[in-house]
Order: structure tokens, then C-alpha cells, then sequence
């Protein structure tokens, strides 16, 4: 068997912030303001606009998070299709992450994905990632060209794959991996955020048992225990709070959320879906008790409740509706 990855991945060698005010505005709202969470607690960054560069500036300039200075950094956003968002990631969104990891240091960008069911190349193109790369230069990974080596296996205890699962090892093996997601349902009365991500960093032969199981939700949160990434985006500026992924009801939120804790974000991701109004299995469903969220609670993937994530926001807008949504996720 070849110990060769296809030669796309060797073409080339493979804050917190303080706000005027925010000392005197935290004896209100304890930690609101500040990317460092209280002791036992994970933030996460909870943005109101409908401009994605500033949202993604914003939500990292919260946030403390690990920095990428000198490192390889591979981004997966969500390419199931080339839908517009929240059908897939939007461009100005992947366009900030990219200049966001430059600004701070990467040594090198590499885009990695797999697309389903259309063809990972196919969307690739009609998304006009190819151009975007030449633009701003950073690598793309296409795992469907991957080898028999280009993988990694994983059989966990207690996994409700039969015989486990693979995980492309771009994502296995990244020295820092940036996840960035869409809010968003899925029409199997589920969602598809953070933790589904990992859908696509499998192959495609997966799919067919996965799609056939009962326990699917479980098993998508099983696959987060291959990976784990160094911080998080969500592009909330429209979601979809029934239907998904490809296309379903779409509503103006003017949120990114973003984190280092995918549980914690996907949290905070469907208490916005409630305030939205959802489907079924949103609304009469508490959020860590949704499937995917109580399977990677029990894997320890993440926060256990609610009482252990710490909104930050910056402006008063922001303040006000993170006020909203702790609420929510209190109630669950």
C-alpha cells in the first residue's frame, strides 16, 4: 500500500481585546465583554450583523483562542453542495478566515473539504474556490482524490459504527484546524452546525451506513473524536430553522457565533433557532438534550450545560440579544 498523499497536499511544504468601559459594565454582566471566561467556564462569541467580514472580525477579536503564529492551519468549511448560504459557507466568510489566519501568523492555509452527494470538484468550482485560492493563496485538499493512505482510523469504545470510521488525515493530523459552520436544520429533524462538520471530513463509502442507521445523530458526534479544532465560526447572518442543508425556510438571524468548544457553540447556535422559531424538534426539545449535542456531551467533546458557557459580546445590540439567548439556554 502507498505512503503517498496525492501530490495537492505536497505542492508546497504542507485576544483578547479590552473595550473602553468594560470594567466598570462587569460588575453587571460578569464577563460579557471578555473572551476570557470565568474559571470552569468556555466563551463563546456571540456577534450581531449582517456584514460577514466584520462579524468574523469581531467574533475572533473576543475570543482567546490558540494562535496559529508559525503554524499550518487547514480550514473545513461546510461544502456539502454549492448552494448559497446558509447552504454552504459563504465566500466573504471563508474570505475573512483566510486573512484573519494570515494577519495572525500562519505559515500556511490549506482548504480542505468533501462534498455530497454533487462531486467535491464540481462544487469546489461553482463556488469559485479555485480563483479564491489564487487570490489570497492558500492550498486546497480535496479528500476524494485521497488514497488508501490518505486516511485515519478510528474504533472507539462504545461507537455505534460497526466497525468504526475514517477521518482524513488533513483533519486527523492538522496542526491547527479552523471549523467553520452555518446555522442551520437539516430535514431529518436534526442540525447541521459545528459537530456535523465531521460528516465531511469521512468518505463517501461511510455515508451509506450512516444514512441506513437509526442512530445517525449519534454517530455524527461519534466522528468529532478524530479532530478537534482550535476555534470555531459560525455564519448565522441567515439561517435555515426548518428544511437544510441545501436549501430549506430561511430567515434573517445577523448572527456569528464562534468558540473553541464545538458543543458549546452548537448550544448557543440552537437557543438562537428557538428565539427564531424552529421545526418540531428544535422548539419541544431542550438543547443538550438534541441528539447530537447529548451524544458529544457523554463523549466529553464539551461543556456538560449550559451554566458552563460564558456569552461574550461587544456592542449593545450584542449585549442585549446574548442576554436573550442566555436565557434560553438556561431554559433549555
Amino acid at each position: 500500500m502507498s505512503k503517498r498523499i496525492p501530490s495537492i497536499l505536497n505542492r508546497r511544504d504542507f485576544i483578547k481585546t479590552s473595550l473602553a468601559g468594560a470594567t466598570a459594565l462587569s460588575a453587571f454582566r460578569p464577563g460579557i465583554l471578555s473572551g476570557a471566561a470565568p474559571a470552569g467556564r468556555t466563551a463563546v462569541a456571540l456577534i450581531k450583523t449582517m456584514d460577514r467580514a466584520q462579524g468574523v472580525k469581531d467574533a475572533l477579536k473576543l475570543l482567546t483562542f490558540p494562535s496559529p503564529q508559525g503554524k499550518s492551519v487547514v480550514i473545513k468549511p461546510n461544502f456539502n453542495t454549492a448552494d448559497p448560504a446558509p447552504g454552504s459557507t459563504h465566500n466573504d466568510t471563508l474570505r475573512q478566515i483566510v486573512l484573519e489566519m494570515k494577519a495572525r501568523g500562519a505559515s500556511r492555509l490549506t482548504l480542505a473539504e468533501r462534498s455530497g452527494p454533487p462531486a467535491t470538484e464540481k462544487v469546489m468550482e461553482d463556488k469559485g474556490i479555485p480563483a479564491l485560492s489564487r487570490e489570497l493563496g492558500f492550498e486546497i485538499v480535496n479528500f476524494e482524490t485521497l488514497g488508501p493512505d490518505g486516511w485515519k482510523h478510528f474504533q472507539p469504545d462504545g461507537s455505534h459504527w460497526k466497525n468504526g470510521f475514517d477521518i482524513a488525515k488533513p483533519i486527523a493530523e492538522a496542526e491547527y484546524l479552523v471549523s467553520t459552520c452555518c446555522l442551520k436544520t437539516h430535514r431529518w429533524g436534526t442540525i447541521t452546525m459545528s459537530l456535523k462538520l465531521a460528516v465531511g471530513t469521512t468518505p463517501k463509502t461511510l455515508m451509506r451506513e450512516m444514512h441506513g442507521s437509526p442512530d445517525i445523530r449519534l454517530m455524527i458526534a461519534e466522528l468529532n473524536l478524530g479532530f478537534k479544532p482550535q476555534v470555531i465560526v459560525m455564519d448565522g447572518v441567515n439561517a435555515f430553522v426548518d428544511g437544510g442543508p441545501s436549501n430549506g425556510k430561511m430567515v434573517e438571524a445577523g448572527v456569528f457565533i464562534a468558540g473553541t468548544d464545538r458543543v458549546a457553540v452548537d448550544a448557543v447556535g440552537v437557543a438562537v433557532l428557538k428565539d427564531l422559531g424552529s421545526n418540531e424538534t428544535i422548539m419541544n426539545r431542550k438543547i443538550f438534550e438534541q441528539d447530537q449535542i447529548r451524544r458529544a456531551v457523554e463523549l466529553g467533546l464539551g461543556v456538560k450545560g449550559p451554566e458552563d458557557i460564558e456569552i461574550v459580546a461587544e456592542d449593545k445590540a450584542g449585549r442585549d440579544y446574548a442576554d436573550k439567548i442566555r436565557d434560553i439556554l438556561k431554559q433549555g
